[in-house]
C-alpha cells in the first residue's frame, strides 16, 4: 500500500523538525550563554570603566573559565576545588541542587557510553507495552540487599529529551538486552522511533548451522 499524502506530509514535517531542532537548540544555548556571561561581567567592567563595552563580558568570562581550567589541572588547584565542593555540600538546599547538576554534567561529559552500559527492552508501564531503557548498573547496594531476586537499574528516558526520565529497579529476567549500541538507542528515543537502527538477524539453516558457515 502506497503512503497517503497526509502521512507523507506528516513525515516530511517530522523529518524537518528533527533536522532543524539540534541547530535551533544549539544556537539558543550559545546565545543564552553569551547574553548571560556578557551581562554578568560586562556590567562589572562597565562599573569601573564608565561605559558599556559590547563583548567585554564574554571575553572576561572566557578568561575566567580558561584560568579556572588551568588552575584545576594542577595539584593545588584540585585540592582547592575539593575543599570548595566540601563547603558547598554542607549547605542543605545548595547541596542537593549542586550534586544533581554535577552528576548530570559528569555523566554527559564522560559520554553516554560510560553512563549507559547497554540498551534494554522492558514491559512498561504495563504488561504488553514495551519501552526502551538503558542499563546503568547491577548489584545496587542496599536496594539489592532488601530484594530477594537479582535486579538491575534501568534508566527509562523520556522522548525527545533523554536527560529526564525514571529510574527503575527490575529483575534481570524481566529485562531483554538489545544488540543496538547506546548511541543507536539514544537516536531511537530522541527521534520518537523514526530513526530505527538497522538490524540484520543472522540467518540459520534447518540443521541449526549458520548460512555463512555453509557458504
Amino acid at each position: 500500500m502506497t503512503t497517503t499524502w497526509p502521512r507523507r506530509i506528516r513525515n516530511y514535517l517530522i523529518t524537518g523538525i528533527l533536522i532543524w531542532l539540534p541547530a535551533v537548540v544549539t544556537i539558543y544555548v550559545l546565545w543564552f550563554g553569551y547574553k548571560t556571561f556578557d551581562s554578568l561581567l560586562g556590567n562589572a567592567i562597565a562599573f569601573f570603566v564608565g561605559e558599556r563595552i559590547p563583548g567585554a563580558g564574554i571575553l572576561a568570562s572566557l578568561l575566567v573559565i580558561f584560568t579556572t581550567g588551568v588552575i584545576a589541572t594542577n595539584y593545588f588547584g584540585k585540592k582547592l576545588i575539593i575543599f570548595g565542593e566540601r563547603l558547598v555540600t554542607r549547605i542543605p538546599l545548595v547541596r542537593s541542587i549542586y550534586m544533581m547538576v554535577k552528576q548530570i554534567v559528569d555523566a554527559f561529559l564522560h559520554g553516554a557510553n560510560v553512563a549507559f552500559k547497554r540498551v534494554a527492552l522492558i514491559e512498561y508501564p504495563r504488561k504488553g507495552i514495551y519501552s526502551v531503557g538503558f542499563i546503568t548498573s547491577e548489584g545496587n547496594g542496599e536496594v539489592q540487599e532488601k530484594i530477594s531476586e537479582d535486579v538491575v537499574s534501568v534508566f527509562l528516558p523520556t522522548t525527545p529529551n533523554p536527560t529526564s526520565g525514571y529510574l527503575l529497579f527490575l529483575p534481570k529476567e524481566d529485562v531483554t538486552i538489545l544488540e543496538m549500541s547506546v548511541e543507536e538507542g539514544l537516536k531511537l528515543v530522541v527521534s520518537g522511533g523514526i530513526v530505527t537502527p538497522e538490524y540484520k538477524k543472522l540467518a540459520t539453516t534447518k540443521d541449526g548451522g549458520d548460512d555463512e558457515d555453509n557458504g
